[in-house]
């Protein structure tokens, strides 16, 4: 049977959407192989109603940002022949999963009952990997990546659950499987799952020397000044142009017990306003957080700051600082150039090292580092 997915990417490049990059070919072919594993699963006949699923070898597409990862797995997840599929954020899917878990564990039988269809037992796993199961043959997560001791714990044994209930995997992913939770808490206890993953996933690297998301930025600049119509205009589209078919679904990070609730999020992009991180009690741990957790940050409405707004200059320069050492990219909507933000006040002098900071990350070397 002729191949949907590579109908659908031929498509593209004829109608120019994409440019024919070499370097997406292995992590095509994969998906290609995926897609037909899948094709000749499909159950039919009278034997399809007692046949057990099964779960196929998937996909863990990895290389750094901009090289058309996610754009491989979105073709495949809609041209993929599995009707039970769905595509998500790794990190809402887990948080997901936590609480499917929180409610099997404070659930009394009924509660059980009702949520889970059934009420026995003291191990979550089973009961959250049969709701799982139920709602998505095939999986498909976009910026996999392990930070948390919590999700590190539990993966091994929810994979390997999933699997032998016929679900198959696919995912994107910054780190290659070797470096997933590196240096973490007890990580030895997490070697097991990344075998595992190398086993039951064919590992591809996506790793041309052409960034697209790359390209976007160049051609639009990262500083939009000052804070007016046009320049507000221009850096929503930038926005919505690295969105791409992706819609914010917000991200809650969880920071010494405290939520971070960021409502403008959706893989590692993200799009905050200067007072929801600089006009509140936030502070040096939490905007490592927001600098680890993702690779592009748009701060929009950055105001000329006074010496009467010394507090929220002082969070400023932490963010900045955060952001600079995590090699993040920065997109600013602002009422003027950096070295004007801050002319006069406490700290005034010191925000000149934060000024040439946001400088130095306008520049083309430093967005090509990331």
């Amino acid at each position: 049977m002729p191949s949907a997915l590579s109908a659908a990417y031929d498509a593209r490049l004829a109608r120019g959407e994409l440019r024919s990059d070499p370097a997406q070919a292995a992590g095509l072919a994969a998906l290609m192989r995926l897609e037909a594993d899948l094709e000749a699963a499909q159950p039919n006949g009278w034997g399809a109603l007692f046949k057990k699923p099964e779960s196929q070898r998937g996909v863990y597409l990895w290389g750094p940002v901009g090289r058309g990862k996610s754009m491989l797995m979105d073709l495949f997840f809609e041209t993929a022949p599995e009707e039970k599929k769905r595509r998500t954020h790794f990190h809402v899917f887990m948080g997901e999963i936590h609480r499917l878990i929180n409610a099997w564990r404070k659930g009394d039988p009924a509660a059980r009952k009702a949520r889970f269809g059934q009420a026995k037992g003291d191990d979550p796993i089973s009961p959250v990997a049969d709701v799982v199961a139920a709602q998505a043959r095939l999986l498909c997560f976009d910026e996999f990546q392990v930070t948390d001791i919590a999700d590190a714990m539990i993966l091994g044994r929810l994979f390997e659950a999933l699997t032998a209930r016929g679900v198959t995997w696919v995912a994107t992913s910054n780190r290659a499987p070797d470096d997933l939770y590196k240096d973490g808490i007890n990580r030895q206890l997490f070697l097991p799952f990344i075998a595992l993953l190398k086993e039951r996933l064919e590992v591809v690297a996506v790793a041309g020397s052409h960034d697209y998301r790359l390209d976007r930025l160049r051609a639009a600049g990262t500083w939009f000044s000052p804070n007016d119509r046009d320049n507000e205009a221009s850096f929503m589209a930038l926005w919505r142009d690295m969105l791409g078919v992706e819609e914010e679904v917000g991200e809650t990070l969880e920071v010494l017990g405290r939520k971070v609730h960021l409502p403008h999020a959706e893989g590692g992009l993200v799009r905050a306003s200067f007072a929801s991180l600089c006009s509140v009690a936030l502070g040096p741990n939490d905007y490592i957080a927001i600098a680890e957790r993702f690779h592009t940050v748009f701060l929009q409405d950055v105001p000329r700051l006074t010496a009467d707004r010394r507090e929220e200059a002082r969070r400023f320069v932490i963010l900045i600082d955060a952001l600079y050492e995590a090699r993040t990219r920065l997109i600013v909507l602002a009422e003027t150039d950096p070295a004007s933000l801050y002319r006069q006040g406490d700290g005034a002098f010191e925000f000149e090292r934060t000024a040439s900071r946001l400088q130095e990350m306008r520049s083309a070397d430093w967005l090509s580092e990331r």
